[in-house]
């Protein structure tokens, strides 16, 4: 008797979940239809974003990235559509509360990553330098030879390989010496004030620097009495170099600095 009363429970179970699928079964076609027609629109919004991106940013990380998050949404848009269809709203509200909750745990968790990410972003689309350039940044210079979401990876003048996180490049300053096409020089020496030939250490300063490639055209340099120290004058000299390679101002000084010694010696002022 106990068998029969079993089986009849379990029968009767069996019965209202077949008559339930029944009364449902439009609904779930309808549902699936909805999912699957989400899909196809998820992946063709994946590729229009992706080319959007890609034109704007030229940087494939970037709009794979960004591609895929609108893919989600699409989908995730499909899925809450599929499961109200299926008066599974309920569930809907479940599944985006415990998606806030993860992703406020992983927000606090990820904090330093979520920061070098939107730095990325900002530094993909604002540009302020691009591979290839040369900048100085947070005690590093050199030339700029990739730039990814989480960081921009540097190649030193002496070699290095330098790989500095985007949110440390965002919150410094930056110096792209290759947006800079002029950059002055400044050198400082001291001649003795009673020689001779002290009132004329301009011209012949000047004269000695004719004709050197690396100062820039178009600007001329300046030799100044910057003041009297002792028995001595200070000069200063200003010059503006070329800046298309940061190298140029060290081999410039080098270049400016071999021309003076030599007009200080030949007037024996040194």
């Amino acid at each position: 008797m106990e068998y029969a009363q079993w089986g009849q429970l379990v029968y009767d179970k069996i019965h209202r979940w077949m008559e339930l699928a029944v009364r449902m079964l439009p609904n779930l076609v309808a549902a699936i239809i909805i999912l699957l027609l989400f899909i196809f629109l998820a992946r063709l919004f994946k590729k229009l974003v992706y080319k959007i991106v890609f034109r704007l940013s030229d940087t494939p990380a970037l709009s794979g990235l960004l591609s895929s998050i609108g893919y989600l949404a699409m989908f995730f848009i499909g899925l809450s559509i599929a499961l109200d269809v299926l008066q599974l709203d309920k569930t809907v509200s479940s599944l985006l509360a415990g998606a806030g909750i993860i992703g406020l745990a992983l927000g606090f968790a990820f904090q330093d990553l979520t920061a070098n990410f939107i730095s990325g972003i900002y530094i993909t689309f604002r540009k302020p330098f691009d591979v290839g350039h040369q900048v100085e940044t947070n005690g590093f210079t050199g030339t700029v030879e990739n730039i990814e979401l989480r960081s921009t990876t540097l190649r030193t003048i002496d070699g290095l390989h330098v790989i500095i996180p985007n949110k440390d490049i965002f919150q410094k300053p930056i110096i792209n010496h290759s947006l800079t096409p002029g950059r002055r020089l400044t050198l400082s020496f001291t001649v003795p004030l009673n020689h001779a030939q002290t009132a004329a250490v301009q011209d012949l300063v000047l004269q000695s620097l004719q004709g050197l490639p690396e100062i820039a055209p178009g600007r001329p340099c300046q030799v100044l009495f910057s003041a009297i120290e002792g028995a001595n004058v200070r000069i200063t000299l200003n010059c503006w170099v070329n800046n298309d390679d940061v190298r140029n101002y060290d081999l410039t000084m080098d270049a400016i600095i071999t021309r003076v010694m030599a007009v200080l010696r030949a007037q024996k002022m040194v």
